[in-house]
């Protein structure tokens, strides 16, 4: 890492577990046992069913408030900070990248760290949702600033991502298992640009044949703690 000159990094579900947060899948349990949350978590579902929209995203509003960022978070944000990293793109909405230190960080999928009105826009934190406040002073619906289920994933982000996938020259993947598109499409441009290609994740992905180094059935906050050590 220390011969790389532009080091970008990709996060996935992987990275937020270690703090202990359930992937969105398993938001399917207790309250949610009979539901598939892609129903309940859309821009139908608000229109149409918003009471139990409400709830599901306050569930896991309460549940994200309860996790912080680990040590893998604020490794990355140090070496952010020394210049060893240049950007995070993410995957996830924990917003824990930021909460760490992180500053490039670009949130393909939103944040559940923020509501917002659906008609003014107006911005406000998630305690909103998690005290049952669920309308703007507008009158309008307070939804959480994530990507819902019928909508496509912000142009910006996307570009911006892209962008820096073609300017890395190592790009690390760290808990992503690779089948979401267009995420999994960012080490591949890397990749094709002459990017050295690390991917560290529990079980093997798809993708591992283009990587320079694969890592499999490890913690990431261990590995991370392990390189970090070394570049000490």
């Amino acid at each position: 890492m220390m011969d790389s000159n532009y080091t970008v990094i990709l996060t996935g579900a992987g990275m937020s577990t270690e703090s202990g947060l359930p992937d969105f899948r398993s938001a399917g349990k207790g309250l949610w046992t009979k539901k598939d949350p892609s129903q309940i978590a859309s821009t139908e579902a608000l229109n149409k069913n918003v009471e139990e929209f409400f709830q599901f995203y306050r569930h896991r509003v309460l549940g994200l408030n309860q996790a912080k960022p680990h040590k893998g978070h604020e490794i990355l944000a140090k070496w952010e900070k020394q210049g060893l990293i240049k950007s995070i793109i993410t995957q996830n909405i924990d917003g824990f990248h930021t909460e760490g230190g992180s500053q490039n960080v670009i949130e393909l999928h939103g944040t559940m760290k923020k509501v917002h009105c659906q008609d003014c826009g107006k911005e406000y934190g998630n305690e909103k949702y998690a005290n049952e406040e669920f309308m703007c002073e507008c009158g309008g619906k307070l939804r959480p600033s994530v990507v819902l289920f019928g909508e496509m994933l912000p142009e910006d982000a996307l570009i911006q991502a892209a962008e820096e996938s073609e300017k890395a020259d190592l790009f690390i993947v760290l808990g992503s298992s690779l089948t979401v598109t267009p995420a999994n499409q960012f080490p591949i441009i890397a990749k094709q640009n002459g990017a050295k290609l690390v991917i560290i994740n529990m079980e093997p992905t798809d993708f591992d044949i283009y990587a320079d180094l694969v890592v499999n059935d490890r913690k990431i906050g261990e590995v991370l703690k392990e390189i970090d050590e070394d570049l000490s």
